[in-house]
């Protein structure tokens, strides 16, 4: 179910290969090292605790299996229609036109991520609390598409994409 209290997502349901890397960013620093990143400094203890061959294999294959069954709660104020155009246009690309993801271009399956956690990880893409590490090339591509949006875009779009659940 996540904690919107410690700003941690649900991550039930996530595909293994998304959470792999997202544990990889934490344990090399190239997520949870940013000062102004309090969520990803208290995760980043947890990923490189994960320090024996296949122990992050094995975490993000439990978490896969979950199931993401969850109440959905919305709590955006977003214009559907404006959040179309704009997924369409800046979106869709990577994530697919249903929200779903790529792996292929490290694209998480957006239908699968509460609404209050898009905004915030849109926020610090925006802000280069996340995208700025040199070795993170998917965080870059997204970062210069969260500073093409403004708090009302985000806000549009996110409640787009809970349209699609």
């Amino acid at each position: 179910m996540g904690n919107p209290g410690l700003q941690a997502p649900a991550i039930a349901g996530l595909p293994q290969w998304y959470i792999e890397g997202q544990l990889e960013k934490f344990q090399t620093g190239i997520r949870g090292a940013h000062s102004e990143d309090a969520p990803g400094m208290l995760m980043r203890p947890s990923a490189v605790a994960l320090r024996q061959e296949g122990d992050i294999e094995a975490v993000a294959e439990h978490v896969a299996s979950l199931s993401p069954d969850r109440e959905v709660i919305v709590v955006l104020e977003g214009q559907v229609e404006a959040g179309a155009v704009t997924y369409t246009g800046v979106c869709s690309a990577c994530h697919g036109p249903d929200a779903t993801g790529n792996e292929v271009l490290g694209a998480p399956p957006l239908v699968l991520v509460d609404a209050w956690y898009m905004l915030a990880q849109l926020r610090n893409f925006k802000m280069g609390i996340r995208g700025s590490h040199p070795r993170d090339t998917w965080g870059m591509t997204m970062r210069i598409n969260a500073e093409a949006l403004s708090d009302d875009d985000m806000k549009d779009v996110i409640t787009y994409i809970t349209t699609l659940r």
